[in-house]
């Protein structure tokens, strides 16, 4: 671990004349999630979860990278923390591990793996930062996937256990707690286009899991509710997509309408009105007739939550045409296409558009008025390094998160009740089927040797949190 100076960058002072003010207790934090950052991945019991597995097949993630030591974080946590400790950061968001807890998806509790996060929460809270618990970051134990994975609906049902031996474990010291994280991703890049683990490559696995992770939502909320203090905030995680038409013609505007269904409403309409989108339904119908949506899904998914979490990364243009096969735009795949985004772009290639958070929060804001809003992930992968001095300079990055945290602000002046702001992320990390040609961290990794370097966006974001706001004029 490296002797670091995390203090806020700033020449002003930590109160500024001018500049945009957040609310008062606006929750500052930053993000991980188990498999990227952890390693330790035959430790206390732990098992192979799909990650594990996918990782290691030939060609499907760069380099044959795999997530087997990462950031080392298991055994290096109190450092980390320390870390997060000295940036100011309010809140840590990170999830568990699914295989260290419970190995083959079944059956009781591994201690060993609870003890770890039951060392981490202490560890935070005795720094004065609040955990933020997600269940599910994509690593499914691969027993589960080996008797079908998140098609199956017996899945849905192991998770609400799961769930529940977490919620035993760190109930007494956990105030929020977030049931999954991005279930977009995992059904239809796990199971639509392949290029996530498990790697298939089906429409209809795909919806098929869709539908049980709304299911296994609503099951271990319930599960959360029936074991957990009053006061306990739930969450579920979802990166609604910010889609924009390239043309105003009517057959792009209908191409939005049919990505909007499979990429946003799919999740939106099950957990919050209780019902599937019809037009997804009619969109789908040479897929699936919908059958294992069974009596009683809806209202189980549908369980009432206390916030939503919001990722953001960057907008999607979208016309008429034909998706690249295989696809993950299940029934849309004949009938759209996408452009790239004029502007910069990041390491990742995707574009840089911070108007694209404000349309999210915004129409969140019109269509659910009475539920808060977390941004749980925000933030940029570029090619930074350590220089000669051992310094980490990422301007591109402090742009972006600056452009980004204005546009929440202005969000919230038009009335959308954001209450925090998660950047993502801590640490570089294994950034999944790119594995360790990406970093997303305000901290930097060395892979080889674990040294850890404060790069000048976690400095930066250290003086928002202590001015409670960004510098203007």
């Amino acid at each position: 671990m490296t002797a670091v100076d995390a203090r806020p960058q700033t020449g002003t002072g930590l109160r500024l004349p001018t500049g945009l003010r957040f609310p008062t207790g606006f929750r500052w934090g930053t993000a991980t999630a188990a498999y990227q950052i952890e390693g330790a991945a035959t430790e206390d019991g732990r098992t192979p979860s799909i990650w594990d597995t996918f990782s290691r097949t030939p060609g499907k993630v760069h380099n044959g990278d795999t997530g087997d030591i990462a950031a080392d974080h298991l055994h290096r946590m109190p450092d980390d923390v320390k870390l997060m400790r000295e940036l100011g950061v309010t809140d840590y968001r990170f999830s568990v591990s699914w295989p260290r807890i419970q190995p083959t998806g079944r059956g009781p509790a591994v201690e060993r793996g609870l003890d770890f996060y039951r060392r981490l929460v202490d560890e935070l809270l005795g720094a004065g930062i609040r955990p933020v618990v997600t269940l599910y970051h994509w690593d499914l134990p691969q027993e589960l996937e080996d008797a079908g994975g998140w098609p199956e609906r017996d899945t849905a049902h192991r998770f609400a256990e799961y769930a529940g031996l977490v919620a035993g474990a760190l109930g007494d010291r956990v105030t929020t707690w977030t049931t999954l994280n991005e279930p977009w991703c995992g059904a239809f890049l796990g199971y639509g286009n392949g290029v996530h683990a498990p790697g298939r490559t089906s429409d209809l696995a795909a919806l098929r899991a869709a539908h049980h992770f709304n299911l296994a939502h609503g099951a271990a909320t319930r599960v959360l509710r029936d074991r957990l203090p009053a006061t306990t905030e739930v969450s579920l995680t979802l990166n609604v997509h910010a889609l924009r038409p390239l043309t105003d013609t009517a057959a792009d505007r209908d191409a939005v309408r049919r990505v909007d269904a499979v990429a946003n409403r799919i999740f939106l309409d099950p957990v919050f009105h209780g019902r599937l989108p019809q037009d997804l339904v009619e969109d789908t119908a040479a897929v699936t007739d919908w059958s294992f949506v069974k009596d009683g899904d809806l209202e189980v998914a549908s369980t009432p939550i206390d916030s939503l979490g919001i990722n953001y990364y960057s907008p999607s243009v979208v016309s008429a045409g034909r998706s690249a096969s295989p696809s993950p735009w299940a029934g849309a795949e004949e009938h759209v296409a996408f452009t790239p985004a004029a502007g910069p772009r990041t390491a990742m290639d995707w574009p840089v558009d911070a108007n694209g958070l404000y349309e999210v929060l915004t129409r969140l804001r019109d269509e659910l008025p009475s539920l808060p809003l977390l941004v749980t992930e925000n933030g940029a992968a570029y090619e930074d390094y350590a220089d000669p001095e051992g310094q980490v300079h990422d301007p591109e990055r402090v742009a972006y998160l600056d452009a980004h945290l204005s546009a929440v602000h202005r969000a919230i002046e038009d009335g959308v009740d954001v209450r925090g702001y998660f950047l993502w992320s801590l640490l570089d990390n294994f950034e999944w089927a790119y594995g360790y040609s990406k970093r997303f961290g305000i901290v930097h990794v060395d892979f080889a040797s674990q040294r850890r370097t404060v790069k000048d966006s976690a400095r930066w974001y250290a003086g928002v949190i202590a001015r409670g706001g960004l510098e203007r004029g």
